[in-house]
């Protein structure tokens, strides 16, 4: 019933003001009508939109208290949020401590996800490590951290070329037979290495970047998932904030702002990719909502097996992105956006070098 009345919302193109006045209303009692997506064949549902919560600990500073941060997680899940995401190494810790200290009241109400896969040393990360013996030692450890007995979904962070993926699959599937991890996933692994692990332990979700801004998963990755019935759960839906609209060509991050390193935030590259701003904001206002919730419907309407990610620090952003959960687009709509979106060139690598020539961004081949 629900979706059939955002259709014919949708369908009002002449009354622009009726369409603005039921996405307020959505947003305003969002929780009421929150769809749920599964990822996998195995059956994991949750809430078409998670929170990304790596940004309350790291990346994008200044961090906010922890009991401001334990508070917006309890509004996520007031609002129908139930999928969250954490790491070991996001903080490195401190973000697992935060999310099962927080999550503890609803423990069998939502999925956690968390990743493995990085060699932290003193409290930094040093490079990879996905050997049987720290995948066992992190999986404790963040049992620990989130408080609870099982990890619902298991991700390996970035693929560490020096290890199998075969062993990393069969590692996890030790957890599995004894509860302890539930379901599993990779991020920002190469088709070869999901069919790879697929074989050995099937995957319930692959975590990569995807948004607007960054499309080439479409390429090689999606139609695998498509095929092998794997979840995609994309991370920086948002463009790292960029398509919201509220990054400036002279914005100044701080020195440990994560977007320090990426060349596509570089003075230069945020000039020359105003284009896509000024094009989502043109759109959105046409549909009346705004230019993140539009970029965040995207996503959603590309497969119903999508569920991104989005991060926020803030209650009255993530009201608004919880709203872009309930906006739908007529098949008309769609192509017209993917028709402009096509055509706009997109300056600036992801990644300087070093990142950029990862094996777990390229091809994933096993070092030997």
């Amino acid at each position: 019933m629900y979706a059939n009345f955002i259709y014919h919302v949708n369908n009002e193109r002449k009354n622009f003001l009726f369409r603005k006045i039921v996405y307020k209303f959505v947003e305003k009692y969002t929780t009421i009508f929150m769809n749920k997506r599964i990822l996998g064949s195995s059956g994991l549902e949750v809430s078409a939109l998670g929170l990304g919560c790596m940004g309350m600990s790291q990346a994008y500073p200044p961090f906010p208290e922890k009991q401001e941060m334990i508070r917006l997680i309890n509004s996520a899940f007031d609002l129908g949020i139930t999928f969250f995401d954490t790491a070991e190494e996001y903080g490195p810790y401190t973000n697992e401590i935060l999310l099962g200290e927080a999550l503890k009241p609803y423990r069998n109400k939502v999925i956690i996800a968390t990743k493995f896969g990085f060699d932290i040393q003193n409290g930094q990360k040093v490079g990879l490590d996905s050997r049987p013996a720290t995948i066992v030692k992190v999986v404790e450890g963040s049992l620990r951290r989130l408080q609870t007995d099982y990890i619902d979904l298991l991700y390996l962070h970035r693929v560490d070329p020096k290890i199998a993926i075969e062993d990393v699959a069969e590692t996890i599937g030790k957890f599995v037979k004894e509860g302890k991890v539930r379901f599993w996933g990779v991020s920002e692994a190469a088709v070869e290495t999901i069919r790879r692990a697929h074989n050995v332990l099937p995957l319930t979700a692959v975590q990569s970047e995807y948004s607007i801004w960054w499309r080439n998963p479409e390429d090689e990755v999606l139609p695998a998932l498509e095929e092998l019935k794997i979840g995609f759960v994309p991370y920086s839906p948002l463009g790292k904030g960029f398509l919201t609209g509220t990054i400036g060509k002279d914005i100044k991050f701080q020195t440990t702002d994560l977007r320090n390193g990426s060349p596509r935030f570089n003075k230069e590259n945020l000039t020359n990719n105003q284009k896509i701003v000024e094009t989502i904001k043109e759109i959105s206002d046409g549909k009346g909502i705004t230019s993140a919730q539009l970029a965040l419907a995207w996503l959603l309407s590309q497969k119903s097996w999508i569920v991104p990610i989005p991060g926020t620090t803030k209650l009255e952003r993530l009201k608004e992105n919880i709203a872009a959960a309930n906006v739908a687009f007529t098949a008309e709509e769609l192509y017209k956006i993917n028709k402009i979106l096509d055509e706009i060139e997109i300056f600036g690598a992801r990644h300087y070098k070093d990142l950029k020539n990862n094996s777990s961004i390229k091809n994933n081949k096993l070092n030997v």
